[in-house]
């Protein structure tokens, strides 16, 4: 256990690290990491608790196992031409023959050797996609890395596979130690240094700064530890080997020890702010689409409230005009010169119809249905509009969604949204306009005619304004009555006409209000039902972009506090065990 070489300061720097680490966890958790970024960073929490490991990485058939047997002294793994296995090699420190511990994807080395007293070297399969499962496994190992020692060979160094590959260590946070081997295979020192200046020059570009780089022969330096010294100034292994020993002594194996957890944790920070990034910046058009939206709602409701007032002046002029036709009427006919014709109430009420009602009732339940037909086209374009809102929404998030990584977010979104637009279509497809034109025409009937007394309402709107109009012509029958011609001049007709025109001016006002409101009670009903229909339609889409705007916010809130501690952690390791000159640094 790690901890039982720490001092009292360093055990609760390693405390305060894991507990941070495990707090992370559950932030990257809620946003979703995938299960590889999980299962990387619960690697790098368990390695705190573990001796120094120090990876050995490269292409099959670079030379990974000859090297690490020339570093042990012993021929420990076998070397072959062809690739024989998936598994990690992991050797330890221990009596020769006694079994390691084994994870299932890792076979165990255990050797009495002193190297491995401090540290676990681990033997990775080739990284060129030969056999991709070996790619993978190596892949997946990376960051538990303290310390990666990538081989590459001096036949063909660097690679394509091998710069794509150390590209992605560099996105772990790990110290790189690059080992050129195989310079046997050289007969001048300008052609090694070529090759050195080479990779030298490509691993500082690929790894934003210059790392140390060893050129050795390990089969020589394995054949010098054998019985030939005299291939060791060959091989160059000495110093490696005074590097390795020298620069991995207690303090800086302890050193990479803590730093390593938090280059994992910092490029994790890194990948999942910029997801949330991502979606925080999707989320922000769902967002001004549904406040688009709502403000669509609220236009719609002011200009069909609007709209309907203009509309129902139009039908009230109609009331107007034959008010002041019926005065014209009463003040021609009901004279004195006209005694005869007064007593007549049959003709009275046949020519008011023909010279006053006139058209007036075809001419208002025309502009009725005007209205409602109207109202229900409002309400069919308003839905259509939705529909339309919400098709521009999928294509803009189709081109704008860029670095999703893992979880519902993606899924949840489109599933809302493709419910939304079906809910919408439902109601376009299933809306029939002439239906819906005759439920409000007879809701608007029924509330004019309720108030009208001795009118069914089974009659039309046209039939109504006629009959509540004309029941005021009966009243100019019945004057003879007064028995005085001068008195019927003087007093009586002139009298009973202002009566008249009074009780039609009266059922003039009382139609056009009772008319007016029964219309406007609908349309208004009508109204909330569009605009609840709407807003019942989106509200899981609504629901979920403002719950998810929230927990992205506050993701974002706590992924930088996490960038924060990750900073403040760094700083404390480096002032507890900062390196020192010509000691390792980390990249």
């Amino acid at each position: 256990m790690l901890e039982s070489v720490l001092s009292k300061r360093l055990e609760e720097l390693l405390r305060n690290e894991r507990r941070w680490l495990e707090e992370l966890a559950t932030v990257l958790a809620r946003l979703g990491a995938t299960a590889e970024d999980s299962a990387a960073l619960s690697s790098a929490i368990r390695q705190l608790e573990e001796l120094f490991l120090l990876v050995v990485v490269g292409e099959f058939n670079s030379g990974k196992s000859a090297f690490i047997n020339a570093l042990l002294g012993r021929p420990l793994l076998q070397e072959g031409v062809t690739p024989t296995t998936t598994r990690i090699t992991v050797l330890r420190h221990g009596e020769r023959g006694a079994k390691g511990a084994e994870e299932p994807d890792n076979a165990a080395v255990v050797e009495p050797i002193e190297l491995l007293r401090y540290m676990n070297i681990v033997d990775t399969p080739g990284t060129n996609a030969i056999i991709r499962e070996h790619q993978a496994v190596t892949e997946e190992f990376v960051p538990r890395a303290d310390l990666v020692l990538f081989v590459t060979s001096a036949d063909r160094p660097f690679t394509e596979s091998e710069r794509a590959f150390l590209s992605r260590i560099r996105e772990w946070g790990k110290k790189v130690v690059v080992v050129i081997n195989k310079i046997d295979i050289f007969e001048t020192e300008e052609e090694l240094a070529q090759v050195v200046s080479f990779v030298r020059r490509n691993a500082a570009v690929l790894l934003s700064s210059e790392p140390e780089v060893f050129p050795v022969s390990a089969r020589q330096a394995l054949r010098a530890k054998s019985g030939r010294p005299d291939l060791w100034p060959g091989s160059r292994f000495e110093r490696l080997e005074e590097y390795v020993r020298g620069s991995l002594d207690e303090k800086n194996r302890l050193r990479l020890k803590f730093l390593n957890p938090l280059g994992v944790a910092d490029r994790l920070i890194k990948v999942y702010a910029e997801i949330t990034e991502n979606r925080m910046a999707l989320l922000a058009g769902d967002i001004a689409a549904l406040d688009n939206l709502e403000r669509q709602l609220e236009v719609y409701r002011l200009d069909t409230e609007r709209d309907f007032r203009f509309r129902m002046a139009d039908i009230e002029n109609c009331l107007h005009s034959m008010e002041k036709r019926a005065d014209a009427y009463f003040d021609e006919t009901m004279r004195l010169a006209n005694i005869m014709d007064l007593v007549r109430k049959d003709r009275i009420q046949r020519e008011f119809v023909d010279q006053v009602v006139g058209g007036t009732p075809a001419e208002i339940e025309q502009r009725v249905t005007a209205v409602i037909d109207w109202m229900v086209g409002s309400d069919l374009n308003m839905w259509q509009s939705v529909m339309s809102h919400l098709e521009q929404r999928k294509r803009e998030h189709r081109d704008q969604l860029i670095g999703e990584v893992g979880g519902t977010f993606r899924y949840d979104r489109d599933r809302l949204i493709e419910s939304v637009g079906r809910a919408a279509e439902r109601v376009v497809s299933g809306y029939d306009k002439n239906r819906e034109a005759r439920k409000i025409a007879d809701n608007a009937l029924m509330a004019v005619a309720g108030t009208a007394t001795g009118v069914g309402v089974g009659v039309g709107l046209g039939a109504l304004v006629a009959a509540l109009a004309t029941t005021a012509a009966a009243d100019v029958t019945g004057i003879i009555a007064a028995g005085v011609l001068a008195v019927l001049g003087l007093i009586v007709i002139p009298a009973r006409r202002r009566a008249v025109k009074k009780a039609v001016k009266e059922r003039m006002a009382a139609l056009r209000i009772q008319l007016s409101s029964a219309l406007n009670t609908q349309v208004e009903k009508e109204l909330r039902k569009s605009l609840q229909r709407i807003q019942d339609a989106v509200a899981p889409y609504t629901r979920f972009v403002r719950a998810e705007r929230d927990r992205l916010e506050q993701a974002g809130t706590e992924l930088a506090a996490a960038r924060r501690r990750q900073g403040r952690l760094r700083a404390e390791v480096e002032s507890a065990l900062g390196a020192e000159p010509g000691q390792l640094s980390l990249h």
